[in-house]
């Protein structure tokens, strides 16, 4: 899903950090690995890895990270290496800067979305219609 031989799967079984459901954080954090959110985090998130939010979970503050996946809430702007995946269950509002968006039905998603691009080369688009 993210590259080629890595799948969501493998990236729950690989969790490095847990907020479980029924917790609360609050304050910055940073880490490496793949982080996963079943509780409530107040606070800006900066990881080398993977964000995993689970249905329950919910995040205010800004987040940067190579892959994300939400299913549950964030209020704040996110800052992807990679992809981010906001399931149908997902609601994000903030501003979004990634490098590939996957958005499911139903999922929520008030802000702009700028996509980082390897090239600002702007190539225009030839019209198609024959002129008579």
């Amino acid at each position: 899903m993210f590259k080629k031989n890595t799948s969501s799967e493998n990236i729950n079984t690989n969790i490095n950090t847990l907020i479980g459901k029924g917790s609360t954080f609050e304050g910055k954090l940073n880490a490496q690995g793949t982080v996963r959110i079943d509780g409530e985090f107040l606070g800006d998130i900066i990881i080398n890895g993977n964000l995993i939010l689970g249905v329950e979970g919910k995040i205010s503050g800004n987040i940067q990270g190579d892959n994300v996946i939400i299913s549950g809430s964030v209020h704040g702007n996110i800052n992807t290496n990679e992809q981010l995946k906001i399931n149908s269950s997902g609601k994000v509002i903030g501003d979004l800067k990634v490098d590939s968006l996957v958005i499911e039905d139903k999922a929520i998603f008030e802000g702009k979305c700028s996509m980082k691009t390897n090239s600002t080369q702007v190539i225009p688009i030839e019209k198609t219609a024959e002129k008579k």
